[in-house]
């Protein structure tokens, strides 16, 4: 995709924020580009990180977020002060990146799985017959040339039956009919509480405790519908190689995975030097260094190379500036892109503009209680005006403000629409003042209600 192309893409989601939506196009495009390098030119190019800075519910998230899907990239968004310096209570930096491959395995499994689906549902079925129509000859000794033909005839007479069920359970007249299956129970898994950077020993662990373990099965009667689904679990599982997924997820992850780190502001120093600061702080962004640096980081699935995964920065800089970070952590984020807060036209877009707008999903809500909900131009602006109104007086949490408004005004149809039948409502300005203006006037009452 060109850099044109994404920033149209991300549009249909996000309203505004172009310079940023710039950003990420064409890093993405820069990814390509690296992708069509020579083998020795591609060693020394390195991934352009990102650091964005604004507010927070302007879109940081909720660009990175789409901007993985559009490529299929594994994505994890973690958050910096979840993490802390080894040696104190927390989590270690490195424990991203498994995360990351993580993710990988899961986007492998998907799009090897449906490789593999065609056989696994050809298995299924068999399976299913079997337990259906079980094959149990009598046997009627009276000499050798009259029970092979008694079993042939029986044998014959069953594979006419088998191909009756066959035609039924496809036509999905069977999907009620009990069977009983044979299913494995595993074992729950084991805590083991560790010190710190020591999450992939309590993986490792659990893995050797599971081998270790005697295997049990366990006869469950299920409906056929539930016996399909559990093995078509089991068969797809039977016909992945992990070995080939492992590989090819360590791969993903290290040529087009995306880290989203947010609340990267609440690790920086203070302005006087970091002296009141946490003392985990520094050592946090002295981890993050080598991590976003490139290096290599051991998973249970093999080793990872960090230096072409794309990271992310995301904070809000109220009471510190990107220039508080340590210097050499400040040099691998050489993007930097400022957000704007939304302004009420932003928000009166973000009501109507993107195809999964916050008036669309609770419209389509409502519609399975058979409410028809319609909002007309000036009741969009009226729950604009309130989110604004509120977010200047109050705490500024930009789009996320919306939420909030939405659930306090649909409250009451959300409520006895079950009850109600079917009914049109329209929410216009006056609605809109009706629920809300009471709350919008009492500033005290709106810190804790909206």
């Amino acid at each position: 995709m060109t850099p044109q192309q994404v920033v149209e893409k991300l549009s249909e989601h996000i309203v505004g924020q172009d310079n940023a939506k710039r950003a990420v196009a064409i890093a993405l495009r820069n990814r390509w580009r690296w992708q069509n390098l020579s083998e020795e030119m591609r060693k020394e190019v390195t991934p352009r990180n990102i650091l964005m800075i604004g507010p927070t519910g302007v879109g940081k998230t909720e660009i990175t977020k789409r901007l993985a899907k559009l490529t299929g990239a594994p994505f994890i968004k973690v958050e910096a002060t979840k993490y802390t310096e080894v040696g104190y209570h927390g989590r270690d930096v490195e424990s991203m990146i498994r995360d990351l491959v993580e993710a990988a395995i899961s986007l492998v499994k998907a799009s090897k799985r449906t490789e593999v689906e065609e056989e696994a549902t050809h298995r299924v079925e068999n399976k299913l017959l079997d337990l259906l129509v079980p094959f149990e000859p009598t046997v009627t000794v009276v000499s050798d040339e009259v029970e092979d033909e008694d079993s042939a005839a029986q044998e014959s007479r069953h594979l006419r039956t088998v191909e009756k069920f066959r035609d039924m359970l496809r036509d999905g007249k069977l999907e009620d009919r009990m069977v009983e299956l044979s299913i494995e129970n595993k074992p729950s898994p084991v805590q083991v509480f560790t010190n710190m950077g020591m999450e992939q020993m309590d993986m490792d662990l659990q893995g050797m405790l599971d081998r270790m373990m005697p295997r049990q099965n366990a006869a469950r009667k299920l409906p056929v519908s539930d016996a399909r689904r559990a093995l078509m679990d089991l068969e797809i599982e039977t016909l992945l190689d992990k070995d080939t997924i492992n590989e090819a997820a360590i791969r993903l992850a290290e040529e087009t995975g995306i880290v989203f780190i947010d609340e990267i502001d609440k690790v920086c120093s203070s302005g006087e030097g970091g002296r009141s600061a946490d003392v985990s702080r520094q050592g946090v962004q002295r981890d993050l260094l080598p991590i976003v640096e490139g290096t290599t980081v051991q998973t249970r699935y093999g080793s990872v190379s960090t230096e072409k995964i794309m990271f992310i920065a995301a904070g809000a800089f109220h009471r510190s500036r990107p220039s508080d970070l340590m210097p050499e952590l400040q040099g691998r984020f050489p993007i930097r892109v400022e957000l704007q807060d939304l302004t009420k036209d932003d928000l009166v877009r973000i009501l109507t503009e993107p195809s999964g707008s916050i008036t669309r999903q609770s419209a389509e809500l409502l519609a399975v209680d058979g409410v028809q909900v319609t909002y007309t131009d000036d009741g969009i602006y009226a729950i604009a005006d309130v989110a604004y109104h509120v977010n200047q007086t109050t705490q500024n949490i930009g789009a996320r403000r919306l939420q909030t408004i939405m659930e306090r005004l649909l409250e009451d149809v959300s409520f006895e629409a079950p009850d109600c039948g079917a009914k049109s409502i329209v929410i216009d300005r006056d609605y809109v003042h009706s629920r809300l203006d009471d709350i919008r006037n009492d500033e005290d009452l709106s810190r804790f209600v909206l």
